[in-house]
């Protein structure tokens, strides 16, 4: 007689062998696809389809039924799905008391964790030493002509530096590489060097500059008092380190500042005829520098002098050109905004529909009434109301309470429009020929879909570049819902990897969902056994200012489960790879992907004589 446990067993059974059909029929679907794939993906190409398919079924139920009975709930197959499903299989079988099942895994079954690292390695270099995720580093333009910044970031704990192709040209990323040989050499360290083509750009056009005036103010305390002058240059810039934090002042009289003296005072009226007072702090023979208490706002032309009331040549010189004012548009809830093919510098007005340029041509032969327009990392938020050939007509229905300001060259998104631009532009084809050059890894900005994977592998060819590996940036949700096509087009590849580009990807999914996508993306890697590089923001405060937030170092600790983290450029880039470093080399006794790692605890033990009285 059967007993309830036994009938427990035997549906559990039943349903996880049901499960098991549905996804050896996935594997039979998409067997043409898998078979494209390169011979040593084929495991890894089969069981992310396993995955998928998985996936596509809810077994939350089932789930919670195999946990009730201490059974595996098969929360943790990602790496070796079917073999994770015979296991569960055979146990159950044996537990229903019917005859042993058998398990798919075979001595010849790939290890999945293996397969993983194996692949890791090949594109990212070996494991570090002190800790089992690489750190990736974007370089700025300084590289190329500071040899001792790339030195240090390479000392710092630098494993890979990221070259932007969106920035500089062929010039100066030849110079960063051979910045960073060179540190290679004095360091004894190897760097690997990825270099992101820039892919299309989506951003506002320009918008017409304003006046040419600087403005310059002293520091006051909150009730107005002086704290500290303010500081500028006159005359031709400094080659001292002040160059960098005082404004520059040109003078149409070049030598004019080179004559003046310490405790010198220099007398004008600005641009709002408001007269000022400059003491000469400091000198040489190319320019002075000044203090003034109270604000000033200089002008070309205005009139600097040394004497009360004379006017002779010596005693003045004037204002030289100075950059025009950046404008911007305050942009309202409610406001209409008129996104155009025209990239005439746009004009700033209050009144009326605002205007700027959108510097992607197909957008208005693809976006379509009802898709949402989102701006500047999602700061102002909108619908597309009305489509023409030359605009796109937008209800804004997202800003700041007071407005948000919309300035020349920020991003644009269109996370519901399907666009027909590849993700690899005229430009990025241009720029292989110094990525085939220089790099280990090429980068793919912005790709949304499988023929754009396709795109890239045709301009790279089999034999001369198999050496150069590819990452997938995902950083749109059309990338993210075609990921599981996208990832098995690479596998057609030698060694690929992915890229969670957060800070896009964020603004298309919605900041709310950011958590749940950027899991979702490390599991099917893992499914996939292709190395993440976890990207955008990572201890971003640091390296910016010195100080880190406190939840960007957890957001740092949570990306140990990639094999990667790329952190940005900073003044204090150095730091923040240091404390990268520490904080991955601390958390790798904690975690390894989805799974707890209980080492001991010394903080809670009970029987330590020191921690009761």
């Amino acid at each position: 007689m059967q007993t309830s446990e036994s009938g427990t067993y035997e549906t559990l059974l039943q349903d996880v062998r049901l499960l098991r059909q549905d996804i050896l029929a996935a594997e039979v679907r998409h067997a043409a696809q898998i078979a494209a794939v390169r011979p040593r993906h084929r495991y890894s190409a089969t069981n992310l389809v396993h995955y998928a398919e998985l996936r596509a079924h809810d077994i939350r139920d089932l789930q919670r039924r195999l946990s009730e009975e201490g059974l595996s709930s098969l929360g943790r197959t990602e790496s070796q799905v079917l073999a994770g499903v015979d296991a569960l299989i055979a146990t159950l079988t044996r537990l229903a008391g019917q005859a042993d099942g058998t398990l798919s895994r075979t001595p010849d079954t790939p290890d999945g964790a293996e397969l993983l690292s194996r692949n890791a390695a090949s594109l990212l270099g070996p494991r570090p030493n002190s800790r089992p995720t690489r750190i990736m580093v974007t370089l700025p333009s300084d590289a190329a002509s500071n040899p001792a910044l790339v030195r240090s970031m390479l000392t710092s704990g630098m494993d890979i530096a990221r070259i932007n192709c969106a920035h500089d040209g062929p010039d100066k990323w030849a110079a960063m590489v051979a910045n960073i040989r060179a540190a290679e050499a004095a360091t004894g360290r190897r760097c690997l060097i990825s270099m992101d083509l820039g892919g299309p750009k989506l951003r506002t056009g320009p918008i017409q500059r304003g006046p040419a005036v600087l403005k310059v103010r002293p520091s006051r305390d909150a009730v107005g008092n002086l704290l500290q002058p303010a500081l500028l240059w006159l005359g031709a810039p400094p080659s001292d380190a002040m160059a960098p934090v005082v404004p520059v002042i040109p003078l149409q009289e070049a030598a004019w500042a080179g004559r003046r003296r310490i405790g010198e005072k220099i007398r004008l009226v600005d641009a709002r005829g408001s007269r000022r007072i400059l003491t000469v702090e400091k000198a040489d023979s190319d320019g002075c520098l000044v203090s003034v208490p109270k604000t000033v706002y200089f002008v070309p032309g205005t009139a600097l002098s040394t004497r009360k009331k004379s006017a002779a040549d010596d005693d003045t010189a004037h204002v030289g050109p100075l950059p025009a004012f950046e404008q911007s548009m305050l942009i309202q809830r409610g406001d209409i905004l008129v996104l155009t093919r025209d990239l005439t510098p746009a004009e700033v007005s209050a009144d009326g529909p605002h205007r700027i340029g959108c510097t992607l041509a197909t957008v208005f032969a693809d976006a379509r009434p009802g898709e949402r327009v989102l701006l500047d990392d999602g700061r102002i938020g909108g619908v597309i109301t009305g489509v023409a050939a030359d605009e796109l007509t937008v209800e804004v229905r997202r800003a700041g309470v007071n407005g948000t300001r919309l300035r020349a060259e920020k991003g644009i998104n269109l996370p519901d429009t399907r666009l027909s631009q590849s993700a690899l532009t005229a430009q990025d084809i241009e720029d292989l020929a110094s990525v085939k050059q220089h790099a280990d890894i090429v980068a793919i900005s912005f790709v949304r879909s499988a023929a754009d994977v396709r795109e890239l592998l045709r301009h790279l060819d089999d034999v001369q570049d198999h050496a150069l590996d590819v990452v997938l940036k995902i950083e749109t949700v059309a990338a993210f819902e075609s990921l599981p096509q996208i990832l098995l087009e690479a596998m057609r590849w030698e060694d690929i990897g992915v890229m969670i580009a957060r800070g896009d990807l964020a603004v298309e999914a919605g900041f709310e969902r950011m958590a749940e996508v950027q899991e979702e993306i490390l599991w099917l890697c893992e499914a996939a056994h292709v190395p993440v590089i976890w990207a955008t923001q990572v201890l971003d405060t640091m390296a910016r200012t010195g100080l880190p937030s406190r939840a960007e170092v957890t957001d740092a600790a949570m990306a140990e489960r990639a094999e990667c983290v790329m952190l940005n450029k900073g003044p204090f880039i150095d730091d923040a790879i240091s404390m990268l470093a520490g904080i991955l080399t601390r958390m790798q006794d904690h975690t390894q992907k989805k799974r707890t790692l209980l080492r001991r605890l010394r903080a809670w033990d009970l029987d330590d004589a020191d921690s009761g009285e």
